[in-house]
C-alpha cells in the first residue's frame, strides 16, 4: 500500500486559526467584562456650571433679586429688599427649564466678552448681571437693559424664578405669622398664575395642600387653595 505523505503546514496553519479565534473571544468577553464593572461616573458638582441672574433697583419691590441655577437643577433664590437678611432659599428646577436656561447662555457665549446693554436713552430699571462659573472660570454681562432677544428671554425665565419665589415667601409667611392675609397672598399668586408668569407653579403646591387643611383659616382661603393645587396638577397631567 502506497502512503500519501501528510501535509504538517496545513495542519499548522489550521491550529493557528483556530487558536487566533480563541484568543480573541477571550479579550473580548474579558472587555465586555471591564466595561461592566467600570460604569460611568457622574460629574463631580463642582465641575458643573452654574449661571447667576441678579438684579439690583433700589426703590423697587423686591430691590434685591439673585437666582442661581446649577446644570443638575440645584438652584438657589435670594429675593429681598436691600436692607433685609439675606437668606437664600435652595430649591430645585427641572430639567427641560435648566435646559433652557444653559442652551440660551450657550447661544449668548455663556456672557464671554458679550455687550448686552441696548444702549439706548431709556428709563432706569436696575442693574442687571448674568454670570457663567464654573471652578475657577467666571465670564459676566452687565446691563440695565437689553435688546437681545436670547438676553431678555433669559432674563423673562429668571424673572419668573425670582416672582415664584417672592409669591412662596409671601404665602408662606401669612401662613405663619398672618392668617387673615393668607387670601390676600393668594390674590397676588393666582393673578401671576393667570398671567403665565411663574416659572414652575408646581412648588406652590406643599404650602397650599398645607392651607387647604388648616382649619385655623377661613373657609374662602381654604377653598381657593384646595381650588389652586387642583388646576396646577390637573395641568401637570397634561
Amino acid at each position: 500500500m502506497v502512503r500519501l505523505p501528510s501535509r504538517p503546514d496545513g495542519n499548522r496553519i489550521a491550529l493557528k486559526m483556530a487558536g487566533w479565534a480563541l484568543l480573541a473571544s477571550v479579550c473580548l468577553g474579558s472587555g465586555a467584562a471591564v466595561g461592566a464593572q467600570m460604569p460611568s461616573q457622574p460629574v463631580p458638582a463642582s465641575d458643573l456650571p452654574t449661571i447667576t441672574f441678579r438684579r439690583v433697583f433700589e426703590g423697587s419691590t423686591p430691590e434685591f433679586v439673585e437666582i442661581s441655577v446649577r446644570q443638575d437643577g440645584a438652584a438657589k433664590a435670594d429675593v429681598r429688599q436691600l436692607s433685609d437678611t439675606a437668606t437664600p432659599q435652595e430649591f430645585t428646577v427641572k430639567e427641560a427649564l435648566s435646559s433652557q436656561i444653559f442652551d440660551l447662555a450657550q447661544q449668548l457665549g455663556n456672557f464671554q466678552g458679550a455687550d448686552l446693554d441696548a444702549h439706548r436713552r431709556v428709563a432706569y430699571m436696575g442693574q442687571k448681571t448674568f454670570r457663567w462659573e464654573r471652578g475657577g472660570e467666571s465670564y459676566q454681562a452687565e446691563f440695565n437693559y437689553t435688546a437681545d432677544p436670547k438676553a431678555a428671554q433669559l432674563q423673562k425665565v429668571f424673572e419668573d424664578l425670582a416672582r415664584e419665589q417672592d409669591d412662596l415667601d409671601r404665602l408662606e409667611q401669612r401662613l405663619r405669622y398672618d392668617r387673615l392675609g393668607v387670601n390676600q397672598a393668594l390674590d397676588r399668586f393666582e393673578e401671576h398664575l393667570n398671567q403665565r408668569m411663574l416659572a414652575e407653579p408646581e412648588r406652590f403646591l406643599s404650602v397650599l395642600d398645607r392651607i387647604a387643611a388648616d382649619t385655623r383659616l377661613i373657609e374662602m382661603a381654604r377653598q381657593r387653595a384646595r381650588s389652586l393645587a387642583t388646576r396646577i396638577r390637573v395641568g401637570q397631567s397634561q
